[in-house]
């Protein structure tokens, strides 16, 4: 394990020791006086925000790991062909000559519309290289079920059950069954870019990979607008998020929507058993698998609850690679979910290997263009990618009463 790695995760360890000794304190100053010192309110807060560094370090540090691990955007192949493709690629990128072009691919349109500009797909290695960092640093690409498709659309049917069987003797008779309800399910992909920009000047340097450099700025720009329409994309231009689909109150779940247990008060979250019964709302063959998504500052709302012996249920994941838990199951940070706050649903838990697909069509391209932003040369790269709810009733909500 990298030494400062372990350093933080000593580090994690002994602040949630500190964290629990200081707010039992709290917890017994206002049990005994119907308050607690101010002092001793901003101590615990600080001790808080200090674990939530920490693990956010923890996170970013085991982040490194996996990425320098698998460095070399040729995935440590040593092919002709694919050195060859690497070479032409960043010779391309880096004067706009197009004389090795037949080695890396050309496509004549970057759309479905008509493009008198063109563009390139760029080689596979570096695609892969975009796709892995992405996956990393995105919250529900690591909890999601990606797939790579070669068209603009994915579909499937789910069986929404109804169908009907029974027990019969040898020679009995046997009634006609029901046959099951059937649901479509369409995600189309939509088309993301970004266009980072580089001097001339760093692209003469030859000690810079540029297929490299290009993946790192694209996946950065990619996980931000991701990031966001997987939690809130209205499905329009983007992909649907998981806080954009219908909600209604879990006793009246129906297929197309996703159930929720109210809980909290107004703008607080201050019943510690709206979780467990959140936890049970869900149907017990999507347990297994299961994690909460939440933000940075509700994690440090709940990181305060304790149950019935005393005990608290979020607890820091002080292993390389163990996730910090709450009641058992994974806590997965992502800032784009909603806050505390009166009608919001601040916390989801599920299975979203099973609730949510997100689908990549294959193929990224990139446009150079060394005119729009002189004295810079700009990288107008896209690639199409959607996203949805594909089992709904693998996903609940909590939901802030108002």
């Amino acid at each position: 394990m990298d030494l400062e790695l372990k350093g933080t995760i000593e580090k994690l360890g002994s602040a949630f020791e500190q964290f629990k000794a200081e707010n039992d304190a709290r917890i017994k100053e206002i049990e005994a006086k119907g308050g607690a010192d101010p002092l001793l309110t901003e101590k615990v807060d600080k001790i808080n925000a200090e674990i939530s560094k920490l693990t956010e370090m923890k996170n970013q540090l085991e982040t490194l790991e996996t990425v320098v691990g698998r460095r070399g955007l040729g995935g440590g192949m040593a092919a002709d062909s694919k050195e060859t493709k690497i070479k032409a690629f960043n010779h391309l990128m880096r004067r706009g000559d197009i004389s090795g072009i037949k080695d890396i691919d050309v496509q004549a349109s970057a759309s479905t519309l008509s493009d008198p500009d063109g563009g390139f797909t760029v080689p596979e290695e570096v695609d892969a290289a975009i796709d892995r960092v992405a996956a990393t640093m995105s919250a529900m690409r690591s909890l999601a079920t990606v797939m790579a498709i070669s068209t603009d659309t994915y579909k499937k049917l789910v069986s929404q059950g109804g169908a009907t069987s029974g027990w019969t003797a040898e020679k009995g008779t046997r009634s006609e069954t029901t046959t099951p309800t059937l649901a479509e399910i369409a995600i189309n992909t939509k088309e993301i870019y970004a266009m980072p920009c580089a001097t001339q000047q760093l692209l003469d340097d030859s000690s810079i990979d540029i297929g490299a450099w290009l993946a790192g700025e694209v996946a950065i720009e990619f996980v931000e607008e991701e990031g966001d329409a997987f939690i809130n994309g209205n499905g329009v231009e983007k992909p649907k998020g998981i806080g954009a689909y219908a909600m209604v109150a879990n006793a009246s779940y129906s297929w197309g929507k996703v159930g929720y247990i109210a809980g909290g008060h107004a703008n607080l979250l201050n019943n510690m058993d709206k979780l467990i019964d959140l936890q049970h709302a869900l149907k017990p063959v999507y347990r297994n698998g299961a994690s909460w998504l939440m933000n940075d500052a509700t994690v440090g709302v709940v990181r305060k609850f304790k149950d019935g012996d005393g005990n608290y249920i979020w607890r820091p994941g002080l292993l390389e690679g163990a996730p910090d838990t709450l009641l058992g199951k994974p806590v997965v940070v992502d800032d784009n979910v909603d806050n505390i706050g009166s009608n919001k649903c601040p916390i989801f838990y599920g299975n979203f290997k099973r609730a949510y697909l997100i689908i990549d069509r294959l193929g990224t391209r990139v446009l150079r263009d060394p005119y729009t932003a002189k004295p810079y040369v700009a990288f107008y790269t896209t690639k199409r990618v959607g996203g949805g709810i594909v089992m709904y009733e693998a996903l609940k909500a909590l939901k802030i009463t108002s």
